[in-house]
Formats: C-alpha cells, structure tokens, sequence
C-alpha cells in the first residue's frame, strides 16, 4: 500500500527548475519534490505521496495523521529502518 504521509520541510532548493526538499516524517527524513506546492516553504507540513508534495497541512493536522497511522501501523510499513532498506 501506497500513503500519502505529512511531513514536515526541514530545506528547499531549485536545481535546473525542479523544487526539491527535505522532508522530515516523524523521525524519518527524505527528499520530495516540493514543484505542486510552490506556496509551501521550510517550516511548513506538506502531504507527500510517491516522492511528490501534494498539499500542505497545517501542523495540528499532520500530527493527529501520525497518530492514527501509528495505531494502524502503517509507518512502519512505509518508512522501515534503514537496514531492511537495503536487504
């Protein structure tokens, strides 16, 4: 299964007209691409899904989010420790 998962903007940057960030999710941080919410700056929560912002959120949102995706486990799947990664 595929979320769509808030994260928090920690840095963005254009590189050759892509807008490109990083992302913190709970403890997780990963690269997104911030082009659909050029609004959004660092600070802000955003809505990411397959690597793509989509939406922002405000920050009350975003963590009752992680709350119910953690009741359901559905962190865990998305986002495994870095060494499953790589098996």
């Amino acid at each position: 299964m595929c979320l769509a998962i808030p994260g928090k903007i920690l840095s963005a940057e254009d590189n050759d007209g892509l807008r490109l960030g990083r992302v913190q999710f709970g403890g997780i941080i990963r690269s997104a691409r911030l082009d659909f919410v050029p609004e959004a700056v660092v600070g802000d929560y955003v809505v990411v899904h397959v690597g793509f912002a989509i939406s922002r959120v405000d920050e009350k949102e975003a963590q009752r989010t992680y709350g119910i995706l953690r009741e359901m486990g559905a962190l865990e799947a998305e986002f495994p420790p870095e060494d499953e990664e790589a098996a």
